[in-house]
């Protein structure tokens, strides 16, 4: 979870891990590349990217095309204010994973997470279906 907005950081976090996710969060795109770059290689490494795109430093964009240079198939929701939607179209292979426009619901974060673990994986396969999100299963240690 990358997000510069401290409350919203740690709210999210903080829901997230109650439905049983293990979550690891930074304060800004550089900090989130660090922690993605230093497990890139580690069979436990991340199975999800939440990110902010209004950031100081480097944007929520300039993290993704900096995961995709680096070849990681990470799925990503962006959850931001504004979308880059020009750049998206310049660039589809930043287009991320799912995107979520703030406000947004907790119930809709759950879903959206739910959602985008359900039909991809980091490697970009398909996982086993979960069961609807409104359900609250167990996360199964799934890492974000």
């Amino acid at each position: 979870m990358v997000d510069d907005d401290s409350d919203i950081r740690f709210l999210n976090a903080e829901v997230l891990k109650r439905s049983g996710y293990q979550v690891d969060t930074a304060e800004d795109g550089e900090s989130g590349w660090k922690a993605l770059h230093a497990v890139s290689y580690a069979p436990d490494s991340y199975d999800l990217l939440i990110t902010d795109h209004d950031m100081p430093g480097l944007s929520g964009l300039d993290l993704v095309k900096k995961l995709r240079a680096a070849r990681m198939e990470l799925p990503v929701i962006m959850a931001t204010g504004k979308l880059p939607k020009e750049e998206f179209t310049r660039y589809p292979w930043l287009q991320p994973a799912a995107t979520l426009l703030k406000p947004y619901t907790i119930e809709e974060l759950l879903g959206i997470v739910r959602e985008v673990l359900r039909t991809t994986d980091s490697a970009g396969a398909q996982v086993k279906l979960l069961p609807d999100w409104r359900s609250q299963p167990p996360a199964d240690g799934l890492r974000l």
